[in-house]
């Protein structure tokens, strides 16, 4: 065989990267596990425990931290974890209509009300089911009166046709749900959860949201719903700030004093140099040489409280700080007052809430976080905004930009440019000369969404026209976020829950458990009869087969692929295949020996000849594969991706790997046998006279078909899901065992003589209700309408 040393580096290559991929999960397992016996049950102290682990090396022989283990671990998806999934529904009405600024007038609004009701009933595209509905009950109007204006103008001309807005309408509503999605996903991000799965729906409005872990419904709903507020802040640079944060601290340290001895001395001991230089001398001290050095990590801690006594706040925040040409800390120019690890904001945040200190905050200040934390870190920015009105509004809102666009500028880079709307921009020309007006020290303006800071760019000079350019250590992913959470504040798009249902922990331990035991029977199963029916050339097919199933686990997480149920199915298939393929070569190799052939000229034939079968399959479900990947969401892509990673990785091992390990053996004069007595005629004379008998199949196939056909117009069409037509799913939990018909009957009723869909969910005692009832009804009531109709039925 040619290329076998290229067939063996490849194998070793890959085996290394899905080690190194594989070691990050059983490092945070085991990190976790200690977090668990540490906490004895208590979820509080495990979560405080992980907390404080999330910035300490717990993989020393690569030096990763546990919060950058964790982020490379293995991503169970929502039916494996548990969770909470929810559906958002962009409000394409509400938009269409702010667009036009809110008009009265009846037919237009008759119109958005017939789109919507259409769109509920399966319609597709709401835009152009609203211009169509337009203009059967205003012929002849132009749709351009209501929607061309100043602020759009170089976008929709004032004779502009009605497809031409239509056009336009369908660019703003695909903009919308792409800022919609923005913002729910930095919200989500904020919220902490791990490895969320947010998805837009393709050709709709909606947007699917995957949440492992997370319980609390209520919260969500008013994490999603809330209305997004796009604001301009001035902020105060670093050195304006410092000496509130030095009184703040010493406010602190008064105010928390312990009143033993021990902390008296601690606190009021004279400290040389200054805060900042006194708090790194009396770290320095305890742990120097001699016999402080020789206590370890218990003197080293007690050193950390003692700081915290007497330093609260700058024990756990530090001022950015650079080394100046004296090579003494100088404060470093900026706006960003403070750093401080995610684990210690909340107890910044409580800091500055206490009594003491907030009336020590002057009321033309607040402190506002970085969205996310610095890059490669835990940690994050902190900044003060500048409050400059009386009724402590922003210097200018979301509704002064007109649009917003990623760009490059004149070297290449990413920036991105924003168009203020003609009112905004007088604004703006003002607030950019007040930054702007000494030369030496250029202020910056904080642009801030759900009172968390995305970007704070320093203004160069004054802007009179409303157009600016934001430039920075900027990505094109960065600009193009960037770009999105600018244009968030033009006309939002209001969104809410259009269903959402919980996946409790139980659920997902029972989907873990039953997915794995379904997994490993298939395993063995197919072990033990490709060694029993082919002898010894079964055992190279086994290990090739578990060579295989490390290979796809191992690039699903190289990938960071989330491993979800479907995609377990999807593993236990390409078993099924890569155990095909060695089949199909086995028993060409077979007949090559009953010809009469020698072992090693058999196999060569073997391999040579079952070749083309192997890849007219594997490429024909391969491409089933991907099709279903580009156009599938959800489980059907987590099907996918492990169905296509594996039919890959079962060609590379199945056939590459497994005739390295033939070659080996020959080169060995090892035995090699492809049956034994038992199966070595197995299934020789076996035949079916498909193409005699074939009268007799066509009848049966026509027979099926017609019934089919009839079963079909009976039933009025095909039953759809609410995947295809919506609905509302709830988790119910019962005292005891129910049965799943019963309950059915039960709440048919209720539901309007619907029959919902009810499945046993993980246990015998707890099922999960889809009901499409009221699913075309789009008032807010509706949910609440529903759940009663739901309670009545349980009653």
């Amino acid at each position: 065989m040619q290329g076998k040393g290229f067939i063996k580096f490849i194998a070793i290559v890959l085996a290394i990267v899905c080690a190194y991929a594989l070691s990050f999960t059983l490092v945070s397992s085991s990190v976790e596990k200690d977090a668990k016996n540490y906490a004895k049950g208590d979820l509080a102290k495990e979560k405080a425990y992980l907390d404080s682990m999330s910035t300490e090396k717990v993989y020393p022989l690569l030096g990763f931290t546990y919060q950058a283990v964790k982020s490379k671990e293995i991503n169970l998806g929502l039916d494996l974890k548990g969770g909470m999934n929810v559906t958002m529904e962009i409000s394409l009405a509400e938009l269409v209509k702010s667009l036009a600024d809110n008009t009265t007038d009846a037919n237009f609004n008759k119109a958005l009300q017939n789109a919507q009701t259409q769109l509920n009933a399966g319609g597709k595209d709401y835009i152009k089911l609203f211009v169509d509905d337009f203009e059967k009950l205003n012929p002849g109007v132009k749709l351009a009166d209501y929607f061309s204006n100043q602020d759009n103008a170089s976008q929709l001309k004032p004779n502009a046709s009605n497809s031409e807005v239509q056009s336009f309408l369908s660019k703003e509503a695909e903009s919308a749900i792409d800022r919609s999605f923005t913002i729910l996903r930095s919200r989500i991000d904020g919220f902490g959860v791990v490895s969320p799965n947010m998805q837009k729906q393709p050709g709709s409005n909606r947007i699917l949201i995957e949440m492992p872990g997370v319980q609390d419904k209520e919260r969500v709903s008013k994490l999603l719903q809330g209305s997004a507020e796009l604001q301009f802040w001035q902020v105060y640079q670093v050195q304006e700030v410092v000496s509130l944060l030095e009184n703040i601290n010493k406010t602190l340290a008064s105010t928390l004093k312990d009143t033993t001895a021990v902390a008296k001395e601690t606190t009021t001991a004279p400290v040389a140099g200054g805060k900042l230089a006194g708090l790194e001398k009396t770290a320095a001290d305890t742990t120097k040489g001699g016999k402080l050095a020789g206590l370890g990590k218990k003197d080293s801690t007690a050193a950390k409280a003692a700081i915290a006594k007497s330093n609260p706040l700058f024990s756990i925040l530090s001022i950015p700080t650079y080394q100046g040409e004296n090579g003494q800390p100088a404060l470093r120019p900026g706006p960003i007052v403070g750093w401080v690890a995610q684990k210690d904001t909340a107890k910044v945040n409580s800091y500055f809430k206490t009594p003491e200190v907030a009336a020590a905050i002057p009321s033309t200040m607040k402190f506002m976080w970085s969205v996310k934390p610095m890059e490669g870190s835990k940690v994050f920015e902190l900044y003060a905004i500048k409050v400059t009105s009386a009724d402590g509004k922003p210097d200018l809102g979301g509704e002064a930009v007109s649009d917003s666009r990623n760009d490059f500028d004149q070297k290449g880079k990413p920036e991105v440019t924003m168009y203020m709307t003609s009112e905004g921009a007088a604004k703006w020309k003002k607030i950019t000369a007040e930054a702007s007006a000494d030369a030496q020290n250029k202020k910056s303006i904080a642009i801030v969404l759900d009172n968390q800071v995305y970007s704070a760019p320093t203004v160069q000079n004054e802007i009179p026209n409303g157009v600016s350019s934001i430039s920075g250590n900027f990505t094109q992913e960065d600009t193009k976020d960037l770009s999105n959470i600018l244009k968030a504040g033009k006309l939002p798009a209001p969104a809410r829950i259009a269903g959402s249902f919980i996946v409790g922990p139980t659920l997902g331990a029972q989907a873990i458990h039953d997915g794995l035991i379904s997994f490993v029977i298939a395993f063995i199963v197919i072990l033990i009869f490709m060694a029993l029916y082919y002898h010894r050339a079964g055992w190279v097919a086994n290990f090739a087969l578990l060579i295989n199933l490390f290979f796809i686990i191992g690039i699903l997480v190289s990938l960071g692929a989330v491993l979800t149920l479907p995609g377990i199915a999807g593993i236990v298939l390409t078993i099924g295949l890569s155990v095909d393929a060695n089949i199909l070569i086995f028993e060409r190799v077979r007949e090559e020996l009953a010809l009469g052939k020698n072992i090693p000229t058999a196999i060569k034939e073997g391999f040579k000849h079952a070749m083309p079968s192997i890849l007219d399959a594997n490429i024909t479900v391969f491409i089933l594969g991907a099709i279903l990947y580009a156009f599938g969401s959800g489980p059907v892509q987590g099907f996918a991706t492990t169905l296509c990673i594996g039919i890959l990785s079962s060609l590379f091992a199945a056939v590459a790997i497994s005739r390295v390990v033939f070659d080996a053996m020959l080169d060995r004069k090892m035995e090699i046998s492809f049956d034994n007595n038992f199966t070595r005629n197995a299934f020789k004379n076996l035949a079916f006279n498909f193409v005699g008998r074939r009268k007799i199949y066509y009848i049966i196939s026509t027979i099926i078909i017609v019934a089919g056909i009839g079963m079909y117009f009976k039933n009025g069409g095909l039953n759809l899901g609410v995947d295809f037509k919506g609905g509302r799913t709830y988790l119910v939990h019962f005292d005891k065992t129910v049965n799943t018909e019963d309950l059915k009957s039960t709440l048919s009723p209720v539901f309007g003589n619907e029959t919902p869909e009810v499945k046993t969910a993980g246990e015998d005692s707890q099922v999960k209700i889809t009901t499409t009832f009221h699913i075309e009804d789009q008032d807010p009531k509706t949910d609440k309408v529903v759940e009663d109709a739901l309670n009545k039925g349980l009653a």
